[in-house]
């Protein structure tokens, strides 16, 4: 074999192969975004709408159980991945149930965001599946709102996983963490609004510039949210859960990848 053959060998090795299950894994997330965006393509109005919500979060339950299934493949076999995933799953929902009784200040996204970085992202969407089923049994917080906060912490571990690469290097410890800092900022926004879109279309009455309109264009209705959502937690808290998450993962977030990457071999 060749110098070049060989190389090109390396290359093709070191690439992410997506197989079967990622694309599963993908399909699954595309019905639970289907499942967050309905206000925006299937027009009801609002008293329809809030009793549609729980047959809503009943058909993405399968979606979560699929998802769930293919996640937990060879990857997930050996003791010390499931011993991992125990105890970054219990030090998540910790920190979620902590974040529920201070408005805003949530470290959970800091703990899905460097797992998912330094584990991948599979393992950050199954971890992520995992705090917020475990908080919500500990708080009781179980209802129609679950199902959407499941997939959208799930995004946040998986997303922090599918980032770009960083050259290896001293310097690149620092961007790396700048980079995942700027990440859990956008996510904690993100999240925040996504959150928003199961309950804006009944949770505000009609008639108002920030209310749902069930014969209003696409446009329209989605300038009203992007109005209600600033004025109801992005700019309150869901900032103060991006601040929490940029200054813990400033703090704490070299170490703990280093650790997490130790483990992880």
């Amino acid at each position: 074999m060749t110098a070049n053959a060989q190389l090109a060998g390396i290359r093709s090795a070191s690439r992410p192969r997506l197989d079967w299950r990622g694309l599963a894994l993908i399909a699954g997330s595309i019905v639970a975004a289907a499942g967050f965006a309905w206000p925006f393509v299937a027009p009801a109005l609002p008293q329809d709408a809030q009793r549609a919500v729980p047959y809503l979060a009943l058909a993405l339950v399968p979606a979560i159980v699929a998802v769930l299934a293919l996640a937990l493949d060879r990857q997930f076999a050996s003791a010390k991945a499931v011993a991992l995933l125990g105890v970054l799953g219990a030090i998540g929902a910790a920190a979620r149930v902590l974040g529920d009784t201070v408005g805003g200040i949530e470290p959970v996204f800091i703990v899905l965001i460097l797992a998912g970085r330094a584990l991948g992202a599979r393992f950050g969407f199954l971890l992520g599946l995992i705090v917020v089923a475990a908080s919500a049994v500990i708080t009781g917080g179980i209802g129609p709102w679950l199902p959407f906060q499941l997939f959208a912490c799930a995004w946040v571990g998986a997303g922090a996983g599918l980032l770009p690469r960083v050259r290896a290097g001293r310097a690149s410890k620092g961007v790396e963490v700048v980079m995942l800092a700027a990440y859990g900022a956008i996510a904690s926004w993100l999240v925040g609004a996504l959150l928003n879109l199961w309950f804006w279309p009944f949770a505000i009455a009609s008639g108002s510039s920030i209310s749902y309109t069930a014969d209003a264009g696409m446009l329209a209705n989605l300038k009203a949210f992007v109005l209600y959502s600033l004025a109801t937690s992005t700019l309150t808290w869901d900032t103060v859960r991006a601040i929490t998450t940029v200054v813990g993962i400033a703090l704490v977030g070299r170490p703990v990848l280093a650790a997490l990457r130790r483990a992880k071999l």
